[in-house]
């Protein structure tokens, strides 16, 4: 089956077609049916894969780029889509003003006396750059060789997908029609914007966001057929460091030897930041790293890695980083800084023979466990002025508002859930523990919410999030689905 639409095409609702306002609070409407009515999650799942393929794919039209101005109407649209389909399951719906793009709010409360689970995902999808798109245009899903291709296929609109039919098939195990435990839903929608008011609407309304556990499905998986359990995320945090040398654009030949060139600066200072070991070198960086315990160490040993098998998964051509620790470490338990950008004289057309009058860098910064947002943009800044040489101005930029920590997953009777949840959804034992090389507001809604924070996701490493040519596995999807069926089920019984 594939879905070749035209990029600026798409339906406004596929499952809300009798669509109630943006702000439901009224009764809840009847749950739709199991998959197929039987308690056999998995055949169930695989009978609907048909419908789950299309719902997604009619999702994925929708461009929900919160980043660009333009695409505010198609973000609301968004929302609309998905307080909709969060209807046709059963949940009670409502579309948030969160203070930047809109948040979708499920409830299903089925009794005080029973656990209360809270889903955290997101709806907004990152910028697309159409002419490096393959094997479709970024919002023209199409199915191929057991993919789904799209923007926001995989990140992160196919995980909450995946929720909505572990869901029904969820319900369609239970003799009273009804979950298992207390569910809500917070998708929000500028996720990709650093989760800027997130905070802020959590603060808002306390008794709503209360749960006992929270789910956070946001997260790339290790294998298809071979799951791990994400038990850490890295924190993260970003900046803008630009350099002013002449006081406009000059000629090369004109000045050229004792003019001050920003790129020189700019990239001296960027080179500082690691040693020949692939080693941070900022100074403090490193001191508040928590060092691995050998439990963890064994965890991540215990994966099935494959040195060239990563290469082939990821396109990365090759291995570096930090010399004196594996892969897997290098990924999940240290800290790295990333160049994103380097933008400087003529990137595009013929070039006009001037050195630049500024340059500038996007850097990305991963924290781990003992690292926090405010002691690292400290470091950097302190670092940054250190190393700038003579004879040009810098400016650094870090939003601090929208970092994030990291967080770790404590154990207990919702990780254990979660450990039988995915060996039955993925009907094998779990390969080991893994963490989350990306960010995301974990640590937050942990913080905030008072409860441990589990991770399931459906995204896998090849499935290219934030670049071109995204995709989804459709097996992943299903697996996933049945691991949320089972959890809710799992969470009912552990958590009483």
């Amino acid at each position: 089956m594939e879905h070749e639409t035209d990029t600026e095409t798409y339906t406004d609702s596929a499952t809300d077609t009798d669509s109630p306002t943006d702000t439901d609070t009224g009764e809840r409407t009847s749950a739709a049916p199991g998959p197929t009515g039987v308690d056999d999650v998995a055949a169930g799942l695989r009978a609907a894969q048909d419908e789950i393929v299309q719902q997604l794919s009619d999702w994925v039209r929708i461009p929900s780029v919160a980043s660009q101005p333009e695409r505010a109407l198609d973000v609301q649209r968004s929302a609309r889509w998905l307080a909709g389909a969060m209807r046709a399951v059963g949940l009670r719906t409502e579309v948030l003003d969160a203070g930047g793009s809109p948040a979708v709010y499920g409830e299903w409360l089925v009794d005080p006396a029973l656990p209360t689970v809270l889903v955290y995902s997101h709806h907004d999808v990152r910028h697309a750059k159409p002419e490096e798109w393959v094997e479709t245009a970024p919002f023209s899903p199409v199915l191929r060789d057991g993919r789904l291709y799209g923007r926001g296929a995989s990140d992160a609109k196919g995980q909450v997908v995946a929720h909505l039919w572990g869901l029904r098939a969820h319900l369609g195990t239970r003799d009273d029609g009804r979950p298992a435990v207390n569910l809500k839903y917070l998708v929000e929608g500028e996720e990709e914007l650093g989760s800027t008011h997130l905070a802020a609407l959590l603060d808002s309304d306390p008794e709503r966001f209360a749960c006992d556990v929270v789910v956070f499905s946001d997260t790339l998986q290790w294998k298809s057929g071979n799951p791990a359990v994400v038990t850490s995320m890295r924190g993260m945090t970003g900046g803008t460091l630009t350099v002013t040398g002449p006081a406009r654009d000059v000629h090369s030949g004109a000045a050229s030897g004792p003019a001050p060139n920003p790129v020189h600066a700019l990239v001296r200072v960027l080179a500082a930041m690691h040693d020949t070991d692939g080693r941070i070198t900022i100074p403090g960086f490193l001191d508040d790293v928590d060092e691995l315990t050998e439990e963890r160490r064994q965890e991540l040993r215990d994966l099935d890695f494959d040195p060239d098998v990563w290469v082939e998964r990821t396109e990365t051509t090759s291995i570096t980083g930090e010399v004196g620790h594996t892969v897997e470490e290098r990924l999940w338990a240290r800290p790295s800084i990333e160049v994103l950008t380097l933008l400087a004289g003529d990137p595009t057309g013929f070039p006009r023979a001037v050195i630049p009058s500024q340059a500038t860098a996007e850097l990305s910064i991963r924290t781990v466990p003992g690292q926090h947002v405010s002691a690292v943009a400290a470091q950097l800044r302190a670092f940054v002025a250190e190393q700038m040489p003579d004879g040009v101005t810098h400016e650094l930029e870090i939003p601090e508002e929208s970092g994030q920590d990291p967080y770790v997953t404590p154990s207990g009777p919702a990780l254990d859930a979660l450990v039988r949840a995915m060996e039955r959804g993925h009907g094998t034992e779990t390969a080991g523990r893994m963490g989350n090389a990306g960010g995301g507001p974990a640590e937050l809604m942990g913080r905030v919410l008072g409860a441990p924070v589990l991770f399931i996701g459906t995204g896998l490493p090849e499935d290219h999030w934030h670049a071109s040519d995204e995709s989804v596995s459709v097996q992943m999807l299903l697996d996933g689905a049945a691991s949320i069926a089972y959890l809710l089920e799992e969470l009912g019984d552990a958590l009483r």
